[in-house]
C-alpha cells in the first residue's frame, strides 16, 4: 500500500499537526507519523514502515494556496536535513524560511534536532484530536552526567 487509504483525510491531519509547530522549531516526517494512529484500512505494520513516507507525500501536496497556512518548511528529515533536491527553488526557500525563523544549519547543511526540535503539542490538544505524544527531538536541558546513584 503506497498511499494511505484516504489520502485527503491523512493529508488534512498531517497539516493540522504541522500548523502546531511554532516558528523557530522543526519536526521530522517520522515524528509526525508517530503521532498519528494507523489510518482505518491500513495495516499497522505497513503504517509503521510507511508512515513517514506518507507524511512526506502530505507535505509535498501542500499547494501554493495552502503555503501561507501550512508551515511546510518546519518539517525536515530525521538527519536534520532538507529532503528537497539540493539547490532546487523549494529547497532554497525552505532553508531561507527556517533561517528567517532563527533556525541555524551546521557545516553539513543540517539542523541540530536537539536544539531546534519540537516536543509536540500540548496534551489537551493531542487528546482532543486523538493523537499520540511524539518522542521529543530535544536533548535534556541539564548538562549533568546521568549516572545512577549507588547508594
Amino acid at each position: 500500500m503506497m498511499l494511505p487509504p484516504d489520502p485527503a483525510a491523512f493529508n488534512a491531519l498531517v497539516w493540522l499537526i504541522v500548523r502546531q509547530i511554532p516558528a523557530g522549531q522543526v519536526s521530522t516526517y517520522g515524528q509526525i507519523a508517530s503521532m498519528i494512529p494507523a489510518p482505518a484500512g491500513a495495516d499497522e505494520t505497513d503504517y509503521q514502515r510507511l508512515g513517514a513516507v506518507w507524511v512526506g507525500k502530505a507535505m509535498n501536496a501542500v499547494s501554493a494556496r495552502d503555503d501561507g497556512d501550512v508551515p511546510w518548511q518546519r518539517v525536515i528529515n530525521s538527519q536534520g536535513g532538507i529532503s528537497l533536491p539540493e539547490g532546487s527553488r523549494a529547497a532554497v526557500q525552505q532553508r531561507q524560511r527556517l533561517e528567517q525563523e532563527g533556525v541555524t544549519f551546521d557545516s553539513r547543511q543540517r539542523v541540530d534536532l536537539k536544539r531546534w526540535g519540537w516536543d509536540g503539542p500540548l496534551e489537551d490538544w493531542l487528546r482532543q484530536h486523538r493523537l499520540y505524544r511524539p518522542v521529543s527531538l530535544r536533548a535534556a536541558t541539564d548538562d549533568k552526567p546521568q549516572q545512577m546513584s549507588l547508594f
